[in-house]
């Protein structure tokens, strides 16, 4: 197995969004803020090269929308999707699976193209992966989300016929599960503070374990459990949920691999009298 970190660019939100409560005089020492207090994160999707499939997670936000759009989220910088695929020595039409973490438009906007007057998945040969709980949360969205889930990033996936959903057997709206071999090699810790039904993969790797972070941990910053995101739904479950994984990261010497850090890609964490906190950062290809 190989794992491939695919960045698709930069974008930029709302600091203030971005860490919630806690006071801009904390967050800006680690984020400086632009004239619209705005910060800079990353788009960065992990491609997972294992046997005879490439199982893409996640695909940052696409190109489809327009300029309008796009000018809420000043894009910048060189990477793009097609070109971080093709550095790895790979091309949209070879990816065999596509794992949406969840469908904010910035985890799943490159999954849809536009083709003509419609639209058609990006990924012709793969399979599209969610599971049912979040698909109903999507596509009936609440008005909080509702700006997160957009119509032409998730419902031609559904009529593409490659839509799968992962079986998670969740008993309640608050119940987090671990979810083993989801994929192969892949298992799936499910969260629901951040957004319902979040699903969080765990790769075996070189003897390590890696768990790609979506949007639990969208930085290096966000691992004291008061420093959560003002997009969550339910905030105080991510509190739990954060406290729960980053317990186990810390016994087990998990590698979180960040998403949205613009400035780090992996982290170990240790206990502290502080609590759990950063141990060190370094480049997955440090594995």
């Amino acid at each position: 197995m190989t794992l491939h970190p695919i960045d698709t660019g930069f974008f930029k939100l709302d600091g203030g969004a971005m860490f919630g409560v806690v006071p801009k005089t904390l967050w800006s020492k680690s984020h400086p803020p632009d004239a619209n207090n705005l910060c800079t994160w990353a788009m960065r999707c992990l491609l997972v090269e294992d046997g005879g499939r490439l199982i893409l997670i996640d695909n940052g936000i696409g190109d489809k929308q327009d300029a309008k759009f796009f000018g809420h989220y000043d894009l910048h910088g060189d990477d793009t999707l097609d070109r971080s695929l093709n550095k790895a020595g790979f091309s949209r039409d070879q990816i065999t699976d596509v794992f949406l973490t969840h469908l904010h438009f910035d985890h799943c906007g490159g999954s849809i193209v536009r083709e003509g007057d419609g639209y058609a998945p990006a990924f012709k040969n793969a399979t599209y992966w969610s599971n049912e709980y979040h698909w109903k949360w999507a596509t009936k969205p609440n008005p909080r989300e509702k700006a997160s889930f957009l119509t032409e990033n998730i419902l031609p996936i559904q009529e593409s016929g490659q839509l799968k959903f992962v079986d998670i057997g969740r008993r309640s709206e608050e119940e987090n599960v671990f979810l083993r071999d989801v994929l192969p090699s892949m298992d799936v810790f499910l969260v629901n503070g951040h957004t319902d039904a979040m699903m969080i993969p765990h790769i075996k790797y070189k003897g390590r374990t890696v768990a790609f972070m979506a949007d639990l941990l969208p930085s290096i910053h966000h691992l004291p459990l008061p420093w959560v995101m003002a997009y969550d739904t339910r905030p105080l479950l991510t509190l739990a949920e954060k406290s729960d994984f980053l317990s186990v990261a810390a016994d087990e010497e998990i590698v979180l691999f960040f998403e949205h850090d613009a400035h780090h890609q992996c982290c170990t964490v240790q206990r502290t009298e502080k609590g759990i906190r950063l141990k060190e950062t370094f480049p997955l290809s440090a594995l």
